[in-house]
């Protein structure tokens, strides 16, 4: 099973209601320990990738990377690019095989991000990738992409017509979440998602998962939300387990010790949202 595309993970998601975790990696041992973590709880996984990460490593070093640790589970995994604003950065990723990108024109007027994403899918298709696409800008910046107030809402209408026709396989829809450290409770718009499912029934995706509720994800993904993104949470989990890990042993200079410790820390962390999203045993 292994590298599979996002539809054969998203799609079963869709239909069945669960969630799929798409937690963004920026180096090999995040990239691990979350595959590792997939394997476990038999739960298919969405590996995904910054753009500032791609400009760190290069696309095609976290392509190989990918496909080695992705080769070695029996568990579906996929490769896609997030917010990118940029269609050069996009190209490239698709070019080295990656498996799906979110093109995000939501800086754009809805002309010009309509555009942009019909040549972006039209790329894909060729590469046999899909394309995730925004409409409105998600509060809050991640890895330098976004702002720190959501984009103004559009007439639903016109997110249905840019939907239907650009030929994207997923949607972000505006409802209300937000990027990094959440500073009070959002207020949801569940009622935007129901309308955009029904009138679609097209895979949504929910941005800005760090730091919602249990209660939010259970409602989200049962109302279609198949791909649930994970960015701020495995930062701080990384972060915090190497502080602590050094914190308890100053003195010891054991590399592989420490890496271990914090790779079981995100292998943890990967898990209880595999349980909270339903995916776990999935596969």
């Amino acid at each position: 099973m292994a590298v599979v595309s996002l539809p054969e993970i998203m799609g079963p998601a869709f239909k069945e209601r669960y969630g799929v975790a798409a937690i963004n990696t920026f180096d090999d041992i995040t990239m691990d320990g979350v595959i590792r973590a997939a394997e476990e709880s038999r739960s298919p996984l969405i590996i995904q990738i910054s753009v500032k990460t791609v400009q760190f490593w290069g696309a095609e070093v976290i392509k190989d990377m990918f496909t080695d640790m992705a080769g070695r589970v029996a568990v579906p995994v996929t490769l896609h690019l997030d917010h990118c604003p940029d269609p050069a950065v996009a190209k490239t990723c698709l070019e080295v095989g990656w498996n799906s990108v979110l093109f995000d024109g939501s800086g754009l007027s809805y002309e010009e991000n309509f555009e942009k994403t019909v040549e972006i899918v039209k790329l894909a298709n060729q590469t046999g990738a899909s394309v995730e696409g925004e409409l409105v800008t998600v509060g809050g910046v991640e890895d330098g992409i976004g702002s720190d107030e959501e984009g103004e809402l559009l007439p639903i209408e016109k997110e249905i017509e840019f939907i239907r026709e650009s030929g994207i396989y997923c949607y972000a829809p505006p409802i209300g979440t937000a990027h990094g450290f959440y500073k009070a409770a959002p207020t949801i718009r569940y009622e935007r998602m129901q309308e955009l499912v029904e009138a679609t029934q097209m895979p949504m995706v929910l941005h800005g998962g760090s730091g919602l509720t249990n209660d939010v994800f259970t409602k989200l993904i049962a109302l279609g939300a198949a791909k649930v993104n994970i960015s701020t949470d495995l930062k701080k989990t990384y972060a915090d387990s190497f502080r602590t890990y050094l914190e308890k042993k100053p003195t010891e200079y054991n590399p592989l010790r420490l890496v271990g410790a914090v790779r079981a820390d995100v292998i943890k962390m990967a898990q209880a949202y595999f349980k909270i999203f339903g995916s776990e045993g999935k596969v």
